[in-house]
């Protein structure tokens, strides 16, 4: 078949030369435009000449004529790309499509007048009739509004575009990227930034259809875009364009809308969706349908908006067969069948969409990927222009755009831009000279709605006001229709669907549009729509803001971002773009008079729902939001308008927004920018690979609060750059800038740093990774050098030569304000400190000849690690390093300048100026290069180390500053000579000690002799380290033939180098022969060690030693007069070597210690040990552990200081108690002897007791561990009762095995037993109780958990007596909780003596009594008889007799947790309070009925000798504190009032007041969660005024103000005795701390302060810290739970070292950071006396945890350390524990992190074993 039509012969030529005249008038007015268009068709030769043509017209003709000079095809193709791309007149564009010679084939056939009978010869094609009734529909339908009777109908026009069309800025994409576009459609996809090859590229909407896949592939063309970016306007635009002729590839082209497609029910063919749906032939359709199939390829299908199709799309459960042309498919399956290809094979398919998830057919089916971005400035200026192009004020109009950029950013969306063109052209008309615009998108659509009403009705109607209340009905009418749809996924309505008169209105004010609905071949019906789906939105949020039906709940529900994003199967809200942006913007005040009226309701009712849309803003932003949520919230928050929930919000989202791989428009910004400006801090803004319009960096020149800007994304080139700097200035704040991952090349750096350095408040700029090669180094240091504040510049990865660096190298040096230069392969960092001014750069100097004149006022450290720098370039190295005579590091480690390039800069190194150190490795240096760096020892007077190491490369010299030259001194003791005393004598300049560390470098003996002469000459040397080499015994002779040289040796360390025994004893031998030798520390294991120190030690490891060597060994040591500690581990001694060992102890006069380590002893051999103390009267202690090591410490020979003993865990039994009981009767002098974790068992133990009865000695006995029963312990108190010499004792047999006795040579007037947890039997407590009646001295008894019953405790009482004096008796039993207060009562009265105390406290399960035994005491047995005599009905009346005989001197009643039934509140108030001598009373956390606590305190009036009162937790109301206060006034000596957590509020609190100001002897007020307010605190703090006395008060957890906590505070400085200040929990705040820190100079006794969680911050805090160190018997500080910021940790902690009492200080909660954590190590440091540390909840890192970990070592009494809930990592944590091994006292760590690393360290070698044994006591919370 044929074409359907052939072209005719046109005379090209002519055309051209008919629409030549009004091209050249047209295109003269875009000559820019015209000359860049010309490069796609024209040779850039064929174009130089042009540049001399300056005016417009002859350049424009000249450059039509090369057009037409080119050919036929460029000339169409020219005529095409000029008609797809400019809207140009109707009359031109025929001429020019005419001179293509294609539209006239359309055209010219369809309106050439030619005669019936030629039709009827010449009839036409079924597909050529066809394609021209496509052509006259599609022109009727989307055709040009300037075709007659357009103008007519233009104000039924929809919303968008009614004016001529302007191109859309359209980007290509990467189809690769669509799949993390639409799997998450608004979120962050995480990685890195992308290559450059993915950077959107600008296109035309000619280019969309140029072929890029292969014939007879079907091409699918994919755009997405925002809301309102004119995607469906386009597509109106193609299909017109088509008509006319302009893109000739296409036959025909159809256009479905999804919107209608969602309404048909029935499945298609392919036929009956093209022709059904879209046009029917007039005849033979199936001719014209088999035309379609045959040119498949020349067919273009349209499907706009994927994005409304309600219907599945997910084709993965389609059926498998594949479709066919004659089978029925649902639209889904039609769809997906064409993108296949697997339909219409060949054609072409372009698929509009918003932004969302699209189905995996499609992305893998995409073969062209773009997004329509709307408008630029310069197509926002075009469109405004040709929209006001009939006003006067067009000029004004487009200014008024330019000068508003949040209004410029809003127009950047086409829809938006004509809604504010609307509103802009009204507001001009009414008001030419004052135009104030709405702010926000909601306020535009309901000022348009407004004028939209206004323009049909005139003004004549009435103002708004009037007109609203008019249209109200239809109003509301839309708003139910468009929120019914949404919720129905419905956006296409029918007639029946709408109200008559509600069509007639929104067709008349052009809020609906009309169309016909095909959705089959029958008569199409009448659709509606609103004009666009954001309008429809907008009604629909209006709708639940004013109706009735809506209330709070539904509102919240409806109102939610997280529904916007939705998972990837779900599609619950695919309509409502904008519908949460118009509910925030209707809840601005701004809108609330249109909603009063609309809805008919007052200002509160609409305020409500108002706040109820602000209130779900501000949850969601404590909510963890991404990146593309978080830019939604800005939008509602900035279409609110209101400054506090924005302010709120920022707060909430401070410090860090990422943004990432998405992209973002210009009005993006503007709300980002809204939300960060109203924050109170600065924040971090990060950008990574996202598509940004350089627009935004204009919107942000208007962020004030941002410090730190980062972005990342190849799509950053040197035009973003260019465009950012620009905006850097209006950042005032930003001090960190990052423009990494980019595209940026030299010029653009230039550019940026250029405008940099008008931005002095910058700090760090990182630009690297991107393409800076060839850099301007002077010009950029130079720009630099004018940055005052400058820190840090980043060139990493920007692939620098050598060349450049070097240049820069000199430049850093040259640039005065420059610290550092690093360099590492592709790092290159230059870091910079202080105000630079307009100091001379160096290299101008002439240091070398003014060096006398010249003070180095800075540091720079130079790093050129791994560059390939050779000797060839160690000269242009040296002169680099001359040049500056402030370097203090230098780092070429890395490179390859062999020995000869080291060399040649050992050689100039004296004139070198580096202070700190040198590092030349890894640069191949062979043993010459090390002698060469030997050698600069003797040259280099500042060089303080060498350190080298040929199998690890390593070359690194150090040195020291001039202040610190020759600051050392030598050895205590050198080897003089007449000689050196002369050199001394000569030399004025004392010669710095030097360290030599040459290790690890296997040297031969040849070699041993080259470095021999080097070291020779080297008599400086105070360290030497030569390990890790083959030696052997000779090499090490031959070194010591080298000492009488070096007369500043302090340490030899020769370790792993193949030495023997011999070597041993030779080296032994040198301790008496060698003085200046002082200590040696010798093994021969697997890993040798050899180190020789200053100080007389000798450790000798891994060696096996007879007693012969022992022998010989002493021998030697004895002849070394200042010997000081002996340390052997690994020796395998016996017990022969061991007693021989000892026997030399008296002969080592200096010895103070002697450790035996890894060491098997037998159990004789440990009381060997143990006897030691009687062979050497210096012996202080000997301590043996697990049988293998042992350590003896020695001190002075004073015999009157005492020594202990500890033999644990070393299996001692019975048998050996004998001969260590011997050991220890010789020994008077016994502090401590500790013989736990051995296996003694009852006989031993009874053997050891029997011999201790007979040795007078006072010590602390520890037998814990050891396998004792209760026969052992009944024995122990059988001791315990009969001895004079026992004190006290202590028991436990659970898990902790605890027996500890104290013994005393002499009377004491204490006896205690402690027994807890012993599992008695009947059997044993009744022999216990035998054994107690013999215990007539005992002072105190406490028992425990063990099983005693109520029958035995009262046989317990019986049995428990005294000869004189006090007895207390504690009673610890599950049963005690169990009884009530009579049942306790009972057997309190069993108790023998006058009881003076009574102690019951359920909770705790302690039954408690104190008894006074008087000179003559009553038998037991009368008592019990007289008792018994009693009848049933007089027995409680004895009982309640007895109770007052025995209490009659009861000085203390303390009852917890009781239940007080009426008769026993009774017995309390009637005998217990009113007995004369009770002075503590305590009644807490009991039950008690309301009747029997006013009954109570009326009793308490009889309490006339009260101290103490405690009522704590008794839920006392404001009634009962009436009462209270007449008893209270009875009370003269009352000293402590404890009324903690009741209810007593103001008004209980200011009748209390008024009574204690008469109580002149109150020391304790404790009134703390009482729900007190300002009035009763108020009148508190008036009485506080005159409580001289007052020692402690506590008013924590009550609820005043501010204002009331600063009254407390100013009469807490008139109660100048106070100790315990505690007010935590009371929400003070700062006024109220700075108050208390005025007073607090006055509170000289303070020991207690409580200040936890009372809103404290930095401002109240600082003046608090300060204040502190007046307190200079503070022990307790808790500042917890308060914002106290950096500035206040500092000034406490500089006040630390005051507290010199200070043992525990809370600051959880408080904020500390790393930075902060340095100043607080360092006063914890001086702080001696610490026990209690508590830091958790903080924001400690690694850093911070080091510091806190360098000042442990000091706090020997710290128990506790909490750290639980901050960021220290492994690193952190393993310092920590390696520190806290030297804490002896700690027994609570609290850290809930890296517990495996702190277990490890505990475990492994980092605590010794005195820790690890500790570590058994302390607990770890986790």
């Amino acid at each position: 078949m044929q074409p359907p039509f052939q072209k005719d012969d046109l005379d090209l030529e002519a055309a051209i030369a008919n629409a030549r005249p009004q091209l050249v008038e047209f295109l003269s007015h875009h000559p820019d435009w015209l000359l860049t268009t010309s490069q796609r068709f024209l040779p850039g030769t064929a174009l130089k000449g042009l540049d001399s043509i300056a005016d417009h017209r002859e350049k424009v003709s000249a450059l039509l004529d090369l057009l037409e000079e080119a050919g036929t095809a460029t000339w169409k193709q020219f005529a095409q790309y000029l008609c797809m791309n400019y809207d140009l007149p109707l009359d031109l564009e025929i001429l020019l499509i005419s001179s293509t010679g294609e539209g006239c084939g359309r055209r010219h056939r369809r309106s050439s007048s030619v005669s019936d009978k030629d039709v009827k010869k010449q009839r036409l094609d079924p597909a050529e009739e066809y394609q021209h009734l496509l052509i006259d529909y599609i022109l009727q339908r989307y055709g040009s509004r300037r075709a007659a009777g357009a103008a007519a109908q233009e104000q039924m026009q929809p919303l968008a575009f009614n004016q001529a069309f302007v191109n859309l800025v359209i980007r290509q994409s990467k189809a690769s990227r669509l799949k993390e576009r639409t799997d998450k459609p608004r979120e962050d996809v995480a990685g890195a930034p992308e290559p450059e090859e993915c950077a959107d590229t600008a296109v035309q909407v000619s280019d969309l259809f140029r072929s890029v896949v292969p014939s007879g592939t079907t091409k699918v063309i994919f755009l997405f875009g925002k809301p309102g970016t004119g995607k469906t306007m386009l597509m109106h635009r193609i299909c017109q364009k088509w008509a006319e002729g302009v893109l000739p590839q296409f036959l025909f082209t159809f256009l479905f809308e999804f919107r209608q497609l969602n309404l048909l029910k029935r499945k298609l063919t392919l036929k009956e969706l093209l022709f059904d749906l879209f046009l029917q032939p007039e005849d033979s359709p199936d001719a014209v349908f088999q035309y379609l199939l045959e040119n498949a390829w020349r067919t273009l299908i349209i499907f706009d908006g994927l994005d409304e199709f309600a219907a599945d799309m997910d084709m993965s459960s389609s059926c498998k067969g594949g479709p066919t042309l004659t089978s029925h498919m649902s639209i889904s399956e039609l769809f997906a069948g064409l993108c296949r290809g697997k339909l219409l094979r060949g054609c072409t398919v372009l698929v509009t969409s918003r932004p969302k998830r699209l189905p995996d057919f499609l992305l893998n089916t995409v073969d062209l990927l773009a997004e329509i971005w709307g408008f630029d400035h310069e197509k926002v200026e075009e469109y405004v222009s040709r929209y006001f192009h009939q006003h006067s004020f067009k000029e004004q109009a487009i200014a008024h755009l330019k000068n508003n950029t949040k209004l410029l950013s809003m127009c950047l969306i086409p829809a938006l831009c004509y809604v504010v063109c609307i509103c802009l052209e009204y507001l001009l008309l009414k008001h030419q000279m004052s135009v104030e615009l709405p702010q926000t998108m909601t306020q535009f659509y309901i000022k348009m709605l407004l004028i939209f009403i206004n323009k049909q009705q005139g003004e004549c109607a009435g103002g708004e006001e009037t007109q609203l209340n008019c249209n109200k009905k239809a109003i509301l009418g839309l708003c139910d229709l468009a929120l019914k749809g949404l919720e129905d996924k419905k956006v296409v309505f029918y007639v029946g669907d709408i109200p008559e008169h509600l069509k007639e209105f929104a067709s008349l004010h052009g809020l609906l549009t009309v169309f016909e609905v095909k959705t089959s071949g029958t008569c199409p019906e009448t659709g509606y729509a609103f004009v666009h789906l954001s309008l429809q939105e907008f009604f629909a949020a209006l709708c639940l803001m004013v109706s009735k039906k809506v209330d709070k709940n539904y509102l919240k529900k409806k109102f939610s971002l997280k529904s916007k994003w939705t998972s990837k199967n779900e599609a619950k809200t695919e309509f409502m773009e904008s519908f949460h942006i118009f509910l925030s913007g209707l809840s601005s005040k701004e809108c609330r008079t249109f909603l009063m009226l609309l809805a008919e309701q007052d200002a509160a009712w609409v305020q409500d729902k108002q706040d109820t849309i602000l209130q779900s803003l501000k949850k969601l932003a404590a909510t963890h939001l991404t990146g593309p949520k978080v830019i939604e919230l800005c939008h509602c928050t900035f279409e609110t308008q209101d400054l506090k929930v924005a302010q709120h919000i920022g707060s909430l989202l401070n410090f860090k927004y990422e943004f990432k791989n998405f992209r973002l428009t210009a009005l993006d910004m503007s709300a980002l920018v809204f939300v960060v400006n109203s924050g109170q801090n600065l924040t971090h803004l990060d950008f990574a690979g996202c598509v940004m319009d350089i627009d935004c960096s204009e919107v942000l020149a208007s962020c004030k609060n941002v410090e730190h800007l980062s972005f990342r994304s190849r799509r950053c080139g040197d035009d973003f750059a260019a465009a950012l700097s620009k905006s850097l200035q209006g950042m005032g704040s930003l001090k960190k800038l990052e423009l990494t991952g980019g595209s940026i090349t030299a010029e653009g750096m230039t550019n940026l740093v250029q405008a940099s350095s008008q931005c002095l408040q910058l700090e760090e700029v990182n630009l690297q990774d991107n393409r800076i090669r060839d850099l301007e180094v002077k010009r950029v240091m130079d720009l630099f050098s004018r940055m005052e504040k400058l820190k840090k510049i980043d060139l990493s990865n920007n692939s620098l030569s050598l060349n450049t660096v070097l240049i820069l190298a000199k430049e850093v040096i040259a640039c005065q304000n420059a610290t550092e230069l690093h360099v590492r392969k592709d790092t290159v960092m230059i870091y910079f400190s202080g105000p630079s001014g307009k100091v001379p750069r160096s290299l101008d100097l002439k240091w070398e000849e003014n060096k006398e004149h010249v003070i180095p006022t800075r540091h720079v450290k130079l790093c050129l690690q791994d560059r390939s720098l050779s000797s060839q370039h160690a000269k242009e190295i040296v002169a680099i390093l001359q040049s500056c005579p402030c370097l203090s590091e230098v780092d070429l480690s890395g490179n390859k300048l062999g020995d000869e390039g080291c060399s040649c800069l050992l050689e100039i190194l004296p004139w070198i100026s580096i202070s700190k150190q040198l590092d030349l490795s890894q640069n191949h240096l062979s043993v010459n290069g090390i002698c060469s760096l030997l050698k600069s020892v003797n040259t280099c007077q500042k060089m303080m180390e060498v350190q080298v190491s040929l199998c690890h490369e390593t070359a690194v010299l150090r040195f020291t500053e001039d202040r610190e030259f020759a600051s050392l001194p030598p050895r205590e003791e050198p080897m003089s000579s007449t000689d050196d005393q002369q050199y001394g004598e000569e030399n004025q300049t004392p010669t710095a000690s030097k360290k030599i560390r040459l290790t690890d470098s296997h040297f031969q003996a040849s070699d041993l002799e080259k470095l021999c002469s080097v070291l020779k000459e080297c008599s400086s040397i105070s360290k030497l380290d030569l390990s890790n080499n083959y030696l052997g015994d000779e090499g090490l002779l031959q070194l010591f033939q080298l000492l009488p040289n070096w007369k500043m040796l302090s340490s030899l360390k020769l370790n792993d180098n193949q030495i023997s025994l011999k070597s041993v004893f030779f080296l032994a031998q040198s301790l008496s022969t060698l003085e200046h030798i002082k200590t040696m520390n010798l093994s021969l294991g697997h890993t040798q060690v050899v180190h020789l120190t200053f100080w007389k030690r000798i450790s000798l490891r891994d060696c096996r030693v007879g007693p012969e060597d022992v022998t010989r060994l002493c021998q030697i040591l004895a002849q070394c007069p200042k010997l000081t500690e002996i340390a052997l581990s690994g020796n395998s001694l016996s017990d022969q070597s061991i007693e021989r060992l000892l026997s030399f102890l008296p002969y080592l006069c200096h010895l103070t210690l002697l450790s035996i380590r890894s060491n098997t002893f037998s159990p004789h051999c440990s009381v060997l040990l143990i006897n030691s103390i009687n062979l050497c009267e210096r012996i202080r202690m000997v301590e043996v552990r697990s049988s293998e090591n042992a350590f003896l410490h020695l001190g002075e020979n004073i015999r009157s200081r005492k020594t202990s003993c500890r033999l644990t865990d070393c299996a001692i039994g019975q048998g050996q108690i004998d001969e260590l009981c011997r050991v220890l009767e010789q020994h008077g002098w016994l502090a401590e002897v500790d013989f736990s974790r051995n296996q003694l068992g009852d006989e031993g133990l009874r053997c050891l007791l029997d011999h201790l009865h007979q040795v007078p000695i006072t010590c602390s006995l520890n037998l814990s561990h050891n396998r004792i029963s209760q026969d052992g312990v009944l024995h122990l108190i059988n001791a315990f009762a009969t001895s004079g010499n026992t004190t006290e004792v202590q028991v436990s047999l659970c898990s902790k095995a605890t027996l500890i006795i104290k013994l005393t040579s002499s009377d004491h007037p204490r006896k205690i037993l402690r027994l807890s947890e012993c599992n008695f039997q009947p059997e044993h407590l009744e022999k216990l109780c035998l054994l107690l009646e013999k215990c007539t001295g005992l002072t105190e008894y406490i028992s425990s958990n063990n099983n005693v019953t109520v029958q035995a405790a009262e046989r317990l009482l019986h049995s428990l007596r005294k000869n004189l004096g006090p007895l207390k008796i504690s009673i610890e039993e599950p049963w005690v909780c169990k009884e009530s207060v009579t049942n306790l009562l009972e057997l309190a009265v069993q108790a023998c003596g006058n009881i003076t105390e009574i102690t019951i406290c359920k909770d705790k399960t302690l039954f408690q009594l104190g008894v006074r035994f008087p000179r003559c005491l009553e038998k037991v047995e009368s008592v019990v008889s007289r008792l018994n005599l009693y009848k049933p009905e007089i027995k409680h009346a004895c009982f309640c007799q007895r109770v007052c005989e025995k209490c009659a001197q009861l000085q203390e009643l303390r009852w917890s947790h009781v239940e007080l039934h009426n008769d026993e509140a009774e017995m309390l108030v009637k005998i217990l309070l009113p007995l004369p001598q009770l002075k503590k009373f305590g009644l807490t956390s009991s039950s008690i009925m309301p009747t029997g606590i006013d009954y109570l305190i009326t009793g308490l009036q009889n309490c006339q000798a009260i101290e103490e009162l405690n009522l704590g937790h008794m839920k006392l109301s404001s009634a009962a504190i009436t009462k209270l206060v007449l008893a209270l006034r009875e009370m003269p000596s009352l000293k402590r009032l404890i009324l903690n957590h009741n209810s007593i509020g103001n008004d209980g609190c200011s009748k209390l007041a008024g009574t204690l100001r008469n109580m002149h002897y109150m020391e304790e007020i404790n009134l703390s969660h009482n729900k007190i307010g300002d009035p009763g605190l108020i009148n508190l703090a008036a009485v506080l005024l005159e409580m001289e006395n007052l020692k402690r008060i506590d008013l924590s957890g009550n609820s005043p103000s501010p204002a009331g906590g600063e009254k407390l505070m100013e009469a807490l400085a008139y109660c100048k005795r106070i100790e315990e200040l505690l007010l935590s929990r009371n929400v003070f705040g700062d006024g109220t701390a700075v108050k208390l820190a005025v007073c607090l100079p006055h509170m000289t006794n303070l020991k207690i302060l409580h200040l936890q969680n009372n809103n404290i911050g930095p401002a109240g805090g600082m003046e608090l810290a300060r204040a502190l160190v007046s307190c200079g018997l503070l022990e307790e500080i808790s500042l917890s739970e308060n914002d106290l910021g950096e500035g206040s940790i500092h000034a406490l902690s500089e006040g630390l070292p005051c507290l010199e009492h200070l043992q525990k200080i809370d600051l959880k909660l408080c904020g500390i950071t790393d930075d902060a954590s340095k100043s607080l190590s360092h006063g914890f440091r001086q702080c001696p006396s610490m026990e209690e540390i508590i830091l958790s909840w903080n924001a400690l890192g690694d850093r911070g945890a080091q510091e806190l970990a360098s000042a442990l070592p000091g706090m020997e009494k710290l128990k506790m350390l909490d750290l639980e809930k901050n960021r220290i990592g492994a690193c952190g944590a393993t310092k920590l524990a390696e520190e806290l091994a030297k804490c002896p006292e700690i027994q609570f760590i609290r850290s809930c992190l890296q517990m495996q690393i702190f277990l490890a360290a505990i475990r492994g070698r980092v605590w010794h074993k005195r820790q690890r044994d500790q570590y058994q006591k302390v607990s770890w919370c986790c």
